[in-house]
């Protein structure tokens, strides 16, 4: 079974969240009531989200997050990407295909990167205005 883990789930829960904000500073005490994600899990991921350049942290007593960039602009990839690292559904995807047992052996392992390529490439088409629902107001020209 191909899934995500649980914390990129929780990002893009959390990112819709923000982008839902339409601007506004959004703290990880409000994520969490919206999304019923417990606080410290919101606000350790929120806090890898800002590493990640996905969203802007403003400190202060009426301080909180926002996105770093238009909703329109952040890919399901991105988030993805920013918590569980690079997309690649096997050894053979990533820039460690020499740790693979098999690799001298492997008959399919060819293959694997074009369909690794489909996976993120429809996960990049994805984006956060789209699952938030605000790509309306985006194309409009108003910021989400």
């Amino acid at each position: 079974m191909l899934r995500l883990s649980n914390f990129a789930d929780y990002g893009v829960v959390i990112m819709t969240a923000a982008a839902r904000a339409e601007g506004a500073l959004v703290a990880a005490s409000q994520v969490s009531g919206l999304t019923a994600i417990p606080i410290p899990t919101v606000a350790k991921l929120m806090n890898h989200l800002a590493r990640a350049g996905l969203l802007v942290s403003h400190r202060g007593v009426a301080g909180g997050f926002a996105l770093a960039r238009p909703a329109s602009e952040i890919s399901l990839a991105d988030i993805v990407e920013a918590i569980d690292g690079p997309i690649a559904l096997t050894h053979c995807c990533t820039d460690q295909r020499e740790t693979c047992e098999l690799l001298s052996h492997c008959a399919v392992r060819l293959h694997w990167e074009p369909v690794n390529r489909a996976v993120r490439d429809a996960l990049t088409k994805v984006s956060l205005a789209t699952l938030a629902g605000v790509g309306e107001r985006v194309s409009e020209g108003v910021p989400a």
